[in-house]
């Protein structure tokens, strides 16, 4: 009896060791994967070299994956893998956008009212693991916004990305700004910040020339706050025309663009405090800030004022390039709102390009961008010429830094077709009537992705018919510089693979345009057939 009941339960018990075996060898592999990618068991923020923040947000159920238990390493490590294969995708793609600038030929070195309360700007699930180590801690003290809380009652911090490209800071209480310092004193808050109110956070080189600012608790030790020697009752708001301004591409995607994003909202009751202003920059757009504050710019770095205000913001919100994303805008403006506001700014009354043309001739009026420096087009007067011959009447103008912007403006505003070489003189495209037709012209050397990023895509929100006319090789200059077999003509990729400055060099500064007239008189009677 005995020997048979022994035999029943040995199975039993081999059974039972693998068992315990496999959950002890499972318990090892979780520990494992558990001191890998949490840096404590239970609600802890996880390190910077982790990659658990990738995990989607229902997935977590704390700052770090609690137990890093059950099937959720299996999860991350499965959601790793994908996210490293596009991760590749997007540091390309981001080398491809910071080298985006816009070269010229003189280009500069680098209210207490009842204002409208802000939409909460959308921060995208990412933008804490981008953002500087200032983004991971949040504000402390006293209730509601002042305390920095969101109207949803969660804590949010004082600065944070508002996208790879801008950081925004906000604050409310007792706001001292010394611009002389660079410091800003602000109640409630615990620690320092520090941020750079330019939109090309994604760009070192623009970066280098913006002025720092830090934010500073309000008493704190060893540090008293200057006395108020200026109060504001209206909101006030720093933004920076350092960077790459001065640039009319860079004027409107890093600085005009984001400000109108940022303050449209407040309807003009709130006061701007712009750092590293240029008098003469200031001037020109003068109009354009007028329809968003109704009070004067202050020169912050230089004013001797110490200014106080119940609440600060610094720092606008990119979208994207020459454009606004209406599902993330307060009020849900678009770019088409933008454009309104420049005519209003700058007195342009004609809202619609027509085939009968806006001067009474009964034509449309072509607007050639000329350029003196590179990629200009060798064939201007000829081009004119074929242009009268199809029925257009014809304005060459080059605009510059020097140029009146409300002239030119109007002068835009007055054209129904526009055509340039890629340059930052095709911005003047936000003041073409809707329905105009733009035609950029795309220098030889495989640039389609750089013109797209800059006005193609911009064009349709704008409202703009959009055309590319694109330089073969018998067109451009470069086929007089270089041998027929170099490089630079035969395999425009791999100088592209050699970097931006050999890009720019061999196809940017160094190539001009003559323009096969068949080609351009086809171009220009299909742009006649677009317009309403």
């Amino acid at each position: 009896m005995k020997p048979s009941m022994r035999s029943r339960q040995e199975p039993r018990r081999v059974s039972n060791g693998v068992i315990i075996g496999a959950m002890l060898l499972s318990l090892c592999v979780l520990s494992i994967v558990k001191a890998r990618y949490c840096a404590t068991p239970f609600g802890t923020a996880c390190p910077p070299s982790s990659p658990s923040h990738l995990i989607p947000f229902f997935l977590r159920s704390g700052p770090c994956v609690p137990s890093c238990g059950g099937e959720l390493p299996l999860l991350m490590m499965s959601l790793w893998s994908g996210v490293r294969a596009g991760k590749a995708e997007d540091q390309l793609q981001e080398q491809m956008n910071a080298s985006i600038r816009m070269e010229t030929d003189e280009s500069p070195a680098r209210t207490p009212g009842e204002e409208e309360e802000d939409e909460p700007e959308e921060v995208p699930s990412t933008a804490l693991a981008v953002t500087t180590p200032a983004a991971v801690s949040t504000t402390t003290g006293g209730k509601g916004r002042k305390a920095g809380k969101d109207r949803k009652g969660k804590a949010k911090p004082t600065c944070y990305m508002t996208s790879k490209r801008s950081e925004r800071c906000d604050a409310s209480g007792d706001i001292r700004v010394d611009g002389n310092r660079s410091t800003i004193y602000v109640s409630g808050i615990d620690r320092e910040w520090r941020t750079k109110p330019y939109a090309r956070y994604h760009d070192p080189v623009a970066m280098a020339h913006v002025r720092e600012y830090t934010l500073k608790p309000l008493g704190a030790a060893g540090d008293a706050a200057p006395a108020c020697t200026k109060n504001h009752s209206v909101p006030g708001f720093m933004f920076s025309n350092g960077g790459f301004s001065g640039n009319l591409y860079h004027d409107y995607t890093d600085v005009l663009v984001p400000l109108f994003i940022s303050t449209h909202q407040f309807k003009g009751r709130v006061k701007f405090l712009l750092s590293g202003m240029k008098p003469w920059w200031v001037a020109k757009f003068t109009p354009f800030f007028q329809q968003l504050t109704r009070y004067d710019v202050i020169d912050v770095d230089n004013d001797q004022e110490v200014h106080c205000f119940p609440r600060i913001l610094i720092g606008a919100t990119f979208h994207k390039d020459m454009g606004v994303d209406p599902r993330r805008s307060p009020g849900h403006v678009s770019v088409v709102d933008f454009k309104r506001a420049l005519r209003r700014a700058f007195g342009l009354e004609r809202e619609a390009a027509s085939r009968g043309g806006a001067t009474g001739t009964g034509k449309p009026r072509l607007l050639i961008i000329s350029r003196r420096g590179s990629r200009r087009f060798l064939n201007e007067r000829e081009m004119a010429r074929v242009a009268a011959e199809a029925g257009f009447e014809v304005r060459v103008a080059e605009p510059d830094q020097h140029t009146d912007m409300a002239t030119f403006a109007k002068l835009v505003n007055s054209a129904d077709v526009m055509i340039g070489v890629h340059g930052a003189g095709l911005t003047n495209m936000v003041f073409l009537p809707r329905g105009a037709v733009l035609i950029q012209v795309v220098p030889f050397g495989g640039l389609e992705w750089l013109t797209s990023v800059t006005f193609k895509d911009p064009a349709g929100d704008m409202e703009v018919n959009y055309m590319d006319y694109n330089v073969k090789l018998e067109e451009s200059s470069l086929i007089d510089q270089y041998p027929k077999n170099h490089q630079v003509l035969t395999d425009p990729y791999a100088v592209h693979k050699q970097g931006w400055d050999a890009l720019k060099t061999a196809y940017l500064d160094k190539q001009n345009i003559r323009v096969d007239l068949d080609r351009f008189k086809a171009t220009l009677q299909e742009a006649m057939s677009r317009l309403p």
